[in-house]
């Protein structure tokens, strides 16, 4: 039987980052590529000299770990994960542990969760954030799948992953089977969601304020010193700096249509699942759509003659609203990300610790911001919180930026400049502190059509009518109401 800590099968930079961590927290590593060349250039390069066996085999992988057996997947999600489940599972034997560090679809996770354990070993779906640097430095890590193999993989997972300022891991257990790569898809929604609020704002400022690289390079440095101080502001105020060789800023010279991985479309396609309004996340989504047909935008703007009519104002006093419009429809994007986990979690039987989550979210990871920390003390609180929004720093928080993030889209709107993220968060907003919403309306209009029945203010909940409007229609009703 071997003597290393844990393996690792799959050698793109990822897995080597995580590799190299390992090894450099005092964990002995043997590790596997498909291109047994890959593990020699490995092994004899970045690797040479420290703890870290190459294996040209999975059997030669396996016999190389010590039991209970410790296999960390690095390989593309979908079709090659299962693949690499079915070859290790005759390898290995009971109570061996296999995990999927990449980023499948929690669905996904939860049937492999199933179906490991019904041939008797166990498995660990892990959410793995903070892309290279993270993997080599310390990422955020959500981890979910058989609870018995958290005791044997924690010391490992919580060594290599980010610390906060008081030495607190950003990684700790999510819940069970799927739970901790559903947790990872919210958290790349929400990553959606903060990268088009940030790409509104530089809009903005680009085309109604007519701000120079240099000014808005300005503008990101004093916000990161701000409650906006995160990882992705910091990147922005690093990317409006940047100039190449010959002295030109690189970011007017990128093509403005955005790829996507799917992970943002998954978070929307579950929040429609379970009914939840994740509507700044789900337009960020769109947004990169819309980015993708870049031809017919040139026609479209040629055809319309669109031009931006030039704002008449005190420029720096904009600036200051945008930066409260941003932190306002910031905090809307996490309570819906939030809102949906408490769904998931109602609907899959999760006992998710939400305080720990922004944790996990505070370090290593994309995402990662002081507003975290604002989050946790709110579920430290109250960890029943329904919404981020009824906690009383957001609420307030909220109250004191209001007019600022009005007034900025109710400016970009009539100037023309999209802020579809923006605009959606105040129409969530406006709409979640509605006591009234035009929804009796919608149900008449349902129950005229379609006989679906409505309920009525003045009889109680869960009691169902239905009028014939037409005095033709007949007294029967459609026997499923659902809201």
């Amino acid at each position: 039987m071997g003597n290393n800590d844990i393996g690792l099968i799959g050698l793109a930079v990822m897995g080597e980052n995580l590799v190299m961590n390992m090894e450099s927290k005092g964990f002995s590593v043997a590790v596997y590529n498909r291109t047994t060349s890959k593990v020699d250039d490995f092994v004899n390069g970045r690797g040479a000299g420290k703890k870290i066996i190459g294996c040209h085999s999975l059997e030669e992988l396996v016999q190389n770990l010590k039991k209970p057996r410790k296999i960390f997947m690095m390989v593309k999600a979908g079709e090659a994960v299962d693949n690499m489940i079915e070859q290790l599972l005759p390898l290995t034997e009971e109570g061996d542990i296999i995990i999927d560090g990449g980023n499948s679809h929690f669905p996904d996770t939860t049937r492999r969760t199933q179906y490991v354990e019904s041939k008797g070993r166990l498995y660990v779906g892990t959410g793995v954030s903070g892309g290279e640097e993270g993997a080599l430095n310390g990422p955020s890590m959500m981890p979910g799948g058989s609870p018995s193999a958290w005791p044997h993989v924690k010391e490992i997972f919580q060594a290599i992953c980010a610390k906060v300022e008081d030495g607190s891991p950003c990684c700790d257990w999510v819940g069970e089977n799927g739970a901790g790569h559903f947790v990872k898809m919210v958290h790349n929604g929400i990553e959606y969601g903060d990268m088009q609020l940030i790409c509104e704002a530089y809009q903005i400022m680009h085309d109604l304020l007519g701000l120079s690289n240099e000014e808005m390079h300005e503008v990101f440095t004093r916000w990161n010193e701000t409650e906006l101080d995160s990882y992705l502001i910091e990147i922005t105020r690093d990317i409006l700096g940047f100039r190449d060789e010959n002295g030109e800023a690189v970011v007017d010279y990128i093509l403005d249509t955005a790829g996507q991985k799917g992970t943002g479309k998954w978070t929307g396609i579950a929040a429609l699942d379970e009914g939840v309004p994740l509507t700044l996340i789900g337009e960020a989504v769109f947004t990169r759509c819309l980015s993708a047909v870049k031809e017919e935008r040139v026609t479209a703007a040629k055809a319309f003659g669109k031009q931006v009519r030039p704002f008449e104002g005190d420029k720096d006093a904009f600036v200051e609203k945008i930066r409260q419009a941003l932190y306002a429809a910031k905090i809307i994007s996490y309570a819906q990300g939030y809102t949906l986990m408490r769904a998931a979690a109602a609907h899959y039987g999760w006992n998710l610790n939400y305080g720990g989550i922004a944790l996990m979210w505070r370090g290593g990871c994309i995402i990662r911001s002081v507003f975290l920390g604002k989050i946790k003390e709110a579920y430290d609180k109250n960890p029943a919180l329904t919404n981020l929004l009824l906690d009383p720093y957001f609420k307030e928080t909220i109250e004191s930026r209001i007019d600022a993030w009005r007034d900025v889209v109710a400016e970009a709107v009539k100037a023309g400049v999209p802020v579809p993220a923006m605009s959606s968060a105040l129409a969530y907003f406006d709409g979640y502190t509605s006591e009234r919403l035009p929804a009796n309306l919608l149900q008449a209009q349902r129950d005229y059509f379609g006989a679906h029945t409505y309920e009525r203010t003045d009889r109680a909940r869960g009691e169902f009518f239905h009028t014939n409007w037409t005095g033709h229609g007949g007294s029967t009703a459609a026997g499923v109401y659902n809201v």
